[in-house]
């Protein structure tokens, strides 16, 4: 990998760079399932918080509404997700459809394959520092 000669040392800069490398390797994986890995976060999401408002889901993604919503398109026209109002009639809620769960079952393995060849090419160790590096850091920023 060529350095890049603007980078200043910074993390962030780092930190996107690696995202979209390790991107890669789980799109890779995940193709045959006609998803990306960014797609599988959210029917993923979308399980565990079925019937949850854009606002709840989008809060848990730490993105914003807007961002969630163009992002759900895509999962909509494919059928996986649904948006139904909710019973409060300024929100509306979320949920996987019959297919959407089909998928996702169906990509689980793909995905596991993929944090198994993630942790093969950086170690298994590294991997589960990453991790912990990263939940602290999640943690850290949500309570500024």
């Amino acid at each position: 990998m060529k350095p890049n000669p603007g980078d200043p040392g910074c993390t962030c800069y780092r930190l996107r760079q690696s995202a979209r490398l390790v991107s890669r390797t789980y799109d890779a994986f995940l193709a045959p399932c006609g998803i990306s890995i960014g797609q599988f976060g959210l029917l993923a999401t979308l399980s565990a918080m079925k019937g949850e408002s854009i606002s709840s889901v989008a809060e848990v993604l730490q993105m914003e509404r807007t961002t969630l919503t163009r992002n759900l398109i895509p999962l909509q026209k494919l059928g996986y997700v649904a948006v139904e109002q909710a019973s409060d009639k300024r929100a509306r809620s979320l949920s996987l459809t019959a297919a959407g769960k089909k998928t996702l079952a169906t990509a689980r393995p793909k995905w596991e394959e993929a944090q198994l060849s993630l942790e093969k090419q950086v170690g298994k160790k590294e991997v589960h520092l990453l991790n912990a590096t990263l939940e602290n850091t999640l943690h850290h920023l949500q309570q500024s």
